[in-house]
């Protein structure tokens, strides 16, 4: 920082430093030391590329900043390693704390013998193969691995959106949750399972980039569309009460306990599209057996979720999702 300018000749910009094994935190001698001090992010050190920027607890203003290539107007040194996340974000650590939420996913029922490069590589190998990428190499700039969970940076918001498709993916025999983080407040992204990716691609509708096909990210667009036309059509019906058909087996609500766990599963499902009141299943033997009730705080929210899960695959089977009337289903009348 001295060398550079971003501090005066003889200071001592940089209090404390604590190194973890793959991470470091620096204090700095004062919020204006720490904002120059975003500069040096991409600064070579032992043969490789340091990677600078804010904590992810940090909830403060954005700070422009640059790299230290542009800084300094040197390249980087021949066989030092680069980061991907320095070249994406254009010169600054990933932009603001509120566009980096948009580039960022929740990765859930993770395993201790998983690793954050083995994710990070593994989720960004399957999104190249089944073309939910928008260009060459990995997609995934970061992980974040913590005990059940992880957090994955994704390199655009575009393949974000697309990697919410990996949801239900298997690794390591484990079924991963992908989905948006609980901050995340931004819109609701229209988005399948990996089983719905796997379906197409059995059934031809899907042709990986392998094979000369347009990748499963075209074919997420399309549908995105076509569910967008269904809600436009049926907006004179909107309710704030939705009814998922052909979702549930036979056998699926024989047992209190499989009746809990589908309970559950579906609050944490269908959460994730809004603020979700309430949902009921009726049990066996009684009106509107093999169906779910999802009633949201507002329409929008439950446009969100019927845009959301319609055509969905649950266990090969194709969901319905549509209005419900709010009336009926205030008395109880499921039919």
């Amino acid at each position: 920082m001295r060398s550079t300018g971003l501090c005066l000749p003889h200071a001592t910009p940089v209090v404390q430093c604590r190194v973890n094994t793959k991470f470091a935190f620096v204090e700095c001698a004062s919020a204006d030391d720490a904002a120059r001090g975003l500069n040096l992010n991409g600064i070579p050190f032992l043969g490789f590329s340091l990677r600078v920027g804010r904590p992810a607890k940090y909830s403060g203003p954005h700070v422009p900043s640059v790299t230290w290539q542009q800084l300094t107007g040197l390249p980087l040194p021949d066989g030092v390693v680069p980061d991907a996340s320095v070249a994406a974000a254009g010169g600054s650590m990933g932009g603001s704390t509120e566009e980096k939420i948009t580039r960022e996913l929740f990765v859930g029922n993770t395993t201790p013998d998983m690793t954050e490069q083995g994710l990070r590589e593994f989720l960004g190998k399957a999104m190249e193969q089944v073309g939910l990428t928008a260009a060459a190499g990995n997609p995934i700039l970061a992980c974040r691995l913590s005990g059940k969970f992880a957090f994955v940076e994704l390199r655009s918001k575009e393949e974000t959106a697309n990697a919410l498709n990996l949801n239900n993916i298997p690794y390591l025999s484990a079924q991963l949750r992908v989905g948006r983080p609980s901050k995340y407040n931004g819109p609701t992204t229209p988005h399948g399972n990996w089983e719905d990716i796997l379906q197409k691609y059995m059934s031809g509708e899907l042709k990986l980039p392998s094979q000369g096909g347009t990748g499963a990210a075209e074919v997420v667009a399309k549908q995105q569309q076509q569910h967008a036309e269904a809600l436009a059509a049926a907006a004179d019906t909107r309710s704030n009460v939705v009814v998922l058909a052909n979702m549930l087996g036979p056998d699926d609500l024989n047992s209190d306990e499989d009746y809990d766990e589908i309970l559950e599963d579906t609050k944490e499902e269908c959460a994730q599209f809004g603020n979700l009141k309430n949902v009921v299943i009726p049990r066996l033997g009684k009106v509107g057996e093999g169906k779910i009730f999802l009633e949201y705080l507002s329409e929008e929210h439950a446009d969100a979720a019927i845009q959301g899960l319609q055509g969905r695959l649950f266990d090969g089977r194709k969901v319905e999702a549509k209005c419900f009337d709010q009336e009926k289903f205030a008395k109880g009348d499921y039919s």
